[in-house]
């Protein structure tokens, strides 16, 4: 069986039987995990073997695991930083803000594939233009140089410990106000305005990135249709001009940035008809169970291949990573930057 393009989410900390028969479904082949999936580190690892071991080939399981106040598991797990702070390292010193990248990235990235988690939405690749609450620290910096830079090296130190990336959110979520939780963001920039949104994608694909989050955001002077719905983002500019060849994920179909496509049903076949590969639905299972039954359009081949090369590499158990030396020096660098500066007085 192929893994189908809906991403599901779950309702506690263990499978029910719903959930176990929906995970069957040929539509899905991923599960989003949250907080509320998350009692300890034993726990969860049980709880992704469960989800693994229900059907073949076994379901992408995924996470929101940035850092700062987006890391739904911390009981267990090294509290990273907010991108920000690493871009506040970048302008002290490019090197080390760099290497302090490379090894957040890494990281987050070993510590989820210690317990099987294939996948974590990272890194954020928006520009902080000090616009977007939503978006906030969670941007690198507002430099596209400075993003493209650190957001590289987060990459390669995900792709070291085993994980594909994901760049996020499409063409860009920092120069508008408004939140794609609970409203339409409008961005009214020419095409022309927003290359430098562009920057690190251009910098990420010519490295191999695995994967690209779409945003809720009308572009009008682009397309009526948000970047997630739309062909002329997804299949002219991302894959045609900017030459991406992984795996397109739309941000979260149940989110009000998306509901200008219509009724559920409409918005899965509209992002699907516009070349995205994944759809993720959350806290919505009455909208999931709709699909389940009415979304009868599917992916073309190409689609399938791309989802089965997210699935994470090989991973050392949890034991043997927090024992190994790299984990020692990477929880070392993060502990550094949330350390009060040294006073020094001159004689």
């Amino acid at each position: 069986m192929s893994l189908g393009p809906l991403m599901v989410d779950l309702r506690g900390i263990a499978l029910d039987a719903e959930e176990r028969e929906m995970l069957t479904h040929p539509l899905v082949g991923s599960v989003i995990l949250f907080t509320r999936n998350f009692a300890d580190a034993e726990q969860l690892a049980r709880l992704v073997a469960d989800i693994q071991s229900v059907r073949s080939p076994a379901l992408i399981v995924a996470v929101d695991h940035e850092g700062g106040r987006v890391q739904r598991f911390r009981k267990g797990f090294t509290v990273l930083p907010a991108a920000r702070l690493i871009g506040h390292q970048f302008d002290a010193d490019h090197k080390a803000g760099l290497e302090l990248a490379r090894a957040t990235g890494w990281l987050m990235a070993a510590e989820l594939r210690a317990f099987g988690i294939d996948l974590s939405f990272a890194p954020v690749t928006d520009l902080d233009y000090g616009i977007n609450e939503a978006i906030g620290d969670r941007a690198f910096h507002r430099s596209p140089d400075a993003v493209a830079a650190l957001a590289g090296a987060y990459m390669h130190g995900m792709r070291d410990a085993g994980m594909a990336s994901t760049a996020k959110h499409f063409p860009g979520h920092g120069a508008v106000v408004a939140d794609s939780h609970v409203a339409l963001p409008i961005d009214r920039r020419p095409y022309v305005d927003l290359e430098g949104d562009l920057v690190p994608y251009r910098h990420l694909i010519a490295n191999g990135l695995a994967a690209v989050m779409m945003a809720h955001i009308v572009y009008p002077a682009i397309d009526a249709l948000p970047a997630s719905l739309s062909p002329r983002w997804v299949g002219q500019i991302l894959r045609r001009e900017l030459g991406f060849h992984g795996a397109v994920f739309t941000d979260d179909l149940a989110m009000s940035g998306a509901a200008a496509g219509g009724s559920m049903l409409e918005r899965a076949r509209l992002a699907l008809a516009a070349g995205c590969d994944v759809l993720p639905v959350c806290n919505d299972r009455a909208g999931v169970l709709a699909l389940l039954d009415g979304l009868k359009e599917r992916p073309e081949p190409a689609s399938f291949a791309r989802l089965a090369r997210l699935r994470g590499r090989a991973a050392s158990m949890p034991s043997e990573l927090f024992a190994s030396a790299e984990w020692r020096r990477s929880t070392d660098a993060v502990a550094r930057l949330s350390r009060p500066p040294e006073l020094r007085l001159d004689a």
